[in-house]
């Protein structure tokens, strides 16, 4: 089997813009008539020529012509062939996971088994999921944020996350005692309301200098979060250790970081416990069954990062099928996440269900995607 050509589809997302304004999704097609699907996440990406000119430069030198079955060889040739490939990033290397996703669909189709079965088997029947608490008017009052934690319960949930500290930028920065305080009060009205039933991430995306997050840290160590995520921005992985000795918080982070490399300086320096990897962006399944590997050597375990389309967030549950140490998956989808989709992946009751369908365990419905092409 060879794979014989390169499709992209860029979808046009509907608000809320879970994932991002659009989707690149791509398809390679082979000489058997067997497709496989990709993604490239795109966050708040508005122009995506770049990037479907760099997805179909790397089809066009080194897949078009190659077995869909040497994934290996065909990573390792675009990731160090160049000298500007080699060095991980967050352009390059989410390229390079669309395509490497798109391959493992074609493999998992052309044996007939689900990708998490080609990875070592399936380790979970069903997948522990988060999504995000919404905060409207929770800082304006905290008890709110209880009222809002008793449905979370009710409808099944166990965990969520949300970001208490905003904006997002500047940063890193401080933040007074007064706000600081004023978050913890938030915490206090939702163990209030349903004690220990459910678990509550914090949120945040490298916000606060090294002083402030020990503080935070400090101030909300009594409510017992789940996690303290990116504390401090994540490419200075020792002022991140530095936070993670100063509190018993277990510290997350990962969503930013491509390859193995990077994670295994992030795991080392025992910066963080719990990794957020992103399948979508760190280099692919396979790549991030490595990355699983790793931490689960460092007794840290796996919660994958999901701000992306359907296609990488099907890809992730494969990954996390097979995982041992998977410790919870982030689901921030809407309804086009299941529309897009013949038979959708659902986040319910707190939690999602691995399809046993070959591949991805997806097929797009052709009738939405053209309702929602770009």
């Amino acid at each position: 089997m060879k794979v014989t050509g390169i499709e992209t589809i860029l979808i046009r997302n509907i608000a809320p813009y879970r994932g991002g304004r659009y989707w690149l999704f791509i398809q390679l097609t082979t000489d058997e008539g067997i497709t496989g699907l990709g993604e490239r996440p795109t966050g708040h990406a508005l122009d995506l020529r770049a990037q479907i000119s760099l997805i179909k430069d790397l089809c066009e030198q080194f897949i078009i012509g190659n077995s869909p079955f040497q994934i290996e060889r065909i990573w390792q040739a675009i990731y160090a062939s160049r000298h500007d490939y080699r060095h991980p990033g967050l352009d390059m290397t989410p390229a390079l996971s669309a395509i490497e996703m798109a391959l493992w669909d074609i493999v998992g189709k052309a044996t007939n088994q689900p990708i998490y079965n080609l990875l070592g088997g399936q380790v979970h029947d069903q997948l522990r999921a988060y999504a995000y608490m919404p905060t409207d008017g929770i800082w304006e009052n905290p008890d709110k944020a209880g009222e809002i934690a008793v449905k979370l319960v009710e409808e099944g949930n166990t965990a969520c996350k949300f970001d208490p500290f905003t904006p997002i930028f500047p940063h890193p920065r401080d933040f007074p005692l007064k706000t600081i305080r004023h978050v913890a009060k938030i915490f206090k009205a939702i163990r209030a309301a349903v004690g220990d039933e459910l678990e509550i991430g914090i949120g945040t995306h490298g916000q606060f200098s090294t002083a402030v997050a020990i503080r935070v840290a400090k101030e909300l160590e009594e409510f017992s979060p789940f996690w303290f995520e990116e504390p401090v921005p994540p490419e200075n992985i020792d002022e991140m250790a530095r936070v993670a000795a100063h509190t018993s918080i277990p510290i997350a982070s990962g969503e930013r970081l491509a390859t193995k490399f990077e994670f295994a300086d992030l795991l080392k320096k025992q910066a963080a416990q719990i990794i957020q990897l992103d399948v979508g962006q760190c280099g692919g399944i396979l790549e991030s069954k490595k990355i699983a590997g790793m931490a689960e050597s460092f007794y840290a375990m796996i919660a994958p990062h999901m701000y992306c389309g359907p296609v990488a967030a099907a890809a992730a549950v494969q990954l996390d099928a097979c995982s041992p140490n998977f410790l919870i998956q982030e689901y921030n989808g809407n309804s086009l996440h299941n529309d897009i989709f013949k038979e959708p992946i659902r986040f319910k009751n707190g939690s999602i269900s691995p399809p046993t369908a070959p591949g991805l365990g997806i097929e797009l419905d052709d009738a939405v995607v053209k309702k929602h092409l770009a």
